[in-house]
């Protein structure tokens, strides 16, 4: 076969590469795709679309002579060694102007050190994020670019080909440099954690407060998607309450265990904030209640040892269940406030140059963290492109002044009636601080000064000061 056979190179033919090979195909690019497991190259060919021009071969050197100059090419192979082994594998093939794409779940400092290395051999390295799973790989993914701009070109017409699509705009856009794609995946995971940590807490204070079965939480769910908290994650968990195990006769929610994994992103997320620094309470809560669900044995002796409060839910059913959803909103809005601030933060500290405008088109649609609030951000960047956190904005401080009483409302009563809210504790509480233009932090450096001359500075004049407080 010709070389300019095939537009375009898979390496690792899972799920999300397959399907990912397959999206291009059905939009007329000729693809090939290498895979060591003989059963994945031909699960990809078996699964093409007939008339489309999809391969799969078993060595990495027959892909790369198949490829079209420049070549471009993605692997979707687990993050850490493997990537660079890969490279590794790669670069007696490759020439000079190639272009090679990491499409997994790599840790941005990673991808930074690879677009070096590859750049003074002459080969463009992009990191790109693509969520939406398995489904959004196949059907219309959102895509989160970042790196090398002139890559970026030669790749632009394919990924804008096979994104989600909202209002015709498809969901990929060029955020950045360096690791900056890799950057917004990960906050990206950072907000799912911190999303789905709130919706498991008002799962949880449905049945516990109102006690609502399975069939009434569906309902719920299902109205709340009808209206303001549509979004991806809303919708799945309505259809969730409605499985059935295939061995019992119990809906399938209620026997699987409460000991949730992770894949470390979200941790990411939090120790990277740390780093710039900027406060992202609720997705470090996120992640801390996923770590606290893996000491099962430990909560089994505690909840032994520890009687429940006496205090109960008082509200009325559906006035439990507005309070409840009203507390989401707020709690989400906070999430992808924190999220999105971080972006702003490390755009600038680390030069990385994120259009946050062009980030929220892209997560509109195809993500796991869509939802109909990005529209309102999108109009809260077209007021102002460099907003440092969305909470300044005034159609975003209406939304969340609307729903602020019944979010107090639902962390005082959780917290009188025992349920375990951090969540929604931690967004208002930050948004408390947020909000406070003298917070009690003056007391905290006049502390650290007295126990080790850290200095302070004062309200009153310019300068550092330091006081022998003994």
């Amino acid at each position: 076969m010709a070389n300019s056979l095939y537009d375009f190179g898979m390496i690792g033919l899972g799920v999300m590469g397959r399907n990912l090979l397959l999206n291009m195909a059905d939009h007329g690019f000729s693809v090939i795709g290498f895979d060591k497991d003989a059963s994945k190259t031909a699960a990809l060919e078996s699964a093409a679309t007939a008339g489309t021009n999809v391969k799969g071969v078993a060595e990495l050197a027959t892909m790369v002579q198949m490829l079209e100059r420049p070549r471009k090419l993605m692997m979707l192979v687990p993050a850490g060694q493997p990537v660079d082994d890969v490279i590794a594998s790669l670069l007696p093939l490759l020439e000079q102007g190639d272009v090679v794409i990491d499409g997994g779940n790599s840790h941005y400092t990673d991808t930074l050190r690879r677009v070096k290395y590859l750049r003074e051999k002459g080969i463009h390295f992009m990191g790109i994020g693509v969520s939406g799973g398995e489904k959004g790989a196949r059907t219309g993914p959102s895509i989160m670019p970042g790196g090398d701009l002139e890559a970026y070109a030669k790749v632009r017409p394919m990924l804008e080909a096979i994104a989600a699509k909202v209002k015709d705009t498809p969901c990929v856009a060029y955020l950045g440099k360096e690791g900056a794609g890799h950057y917004v995946k990960m906050v990206h995971n950072g907000i799912e954690y911190a999303i789905m940590q709130l919706i498991s807490e008002c799962y949880e204070m449905l049945q516990q407060g109102a006690g609502l079965n399975n069939d009434q939480l569906h309902e719920v769910f299902k109205s709340w998607n009808d209206g303001v908290l549509q979004s991806f994650l809303v919708e799945i968990t309505a259809d969730i309450f409605l499985k059935n195990d295939d061995k019992t006769s119990q809906r399938l929610v209620d026997v699987i265990s409460d000991k949730a994994g992770s894949k470390g992103t979200g941790k990411w997320t939090s120790q990277d904030s740390m780093e710039l620094p900027v406060a992202v309470p609720v997705i470090d809560t996120a992640v801390a209640m996923r770590t606290l669900s893996g000491f099962k044995e430990q909560r089994t002796q505690a909840a032994q040892l520890y009687a429940e409060p006496e205090n109960k839910i008082h509200a009325t059913a559906d006035m439990w269940i507005k309070q409840v959803h009203d507390a989401l909103y707020f709690a989400t809005i906070l999430s992808y406030a924190q999220g999105l601030a971080m972006l702003h933060e490390a755009s600038r500290e680390l030069q990385m140059e994120i259009p946050l405008p062009e980030v929220v088109k892209v997560w509109r649609g195809g993500c796991i963290i869509r939802s109909s609030l990005l529209e309102v951000f999108t109009q809260a960047y077209q007021q102002n492109t460099n907003l440092p956190n969305i909470l300044l904005d005034k159609g975003v401080a209406y939304l969340v002044k609307s729903v602020e009483a019944n979010t107090r409302s639902v962390v005082a009563q959780a917290a009188q009636a025992g349920i375990p809210v951090a969540g929604l504790m931690s967004a208002l509480s930050y948004f408390d601080a947020f909000r406070t233009e003298r917070m009690p932090t003056n007391l905290i450096q006049a502390q650290r000064d007295y126990f080790g001359a850290h200095t302070y500075q004062r309200i009153d004049m310019p300068g550092t000061f330091h006081t022998e407080w003994q």
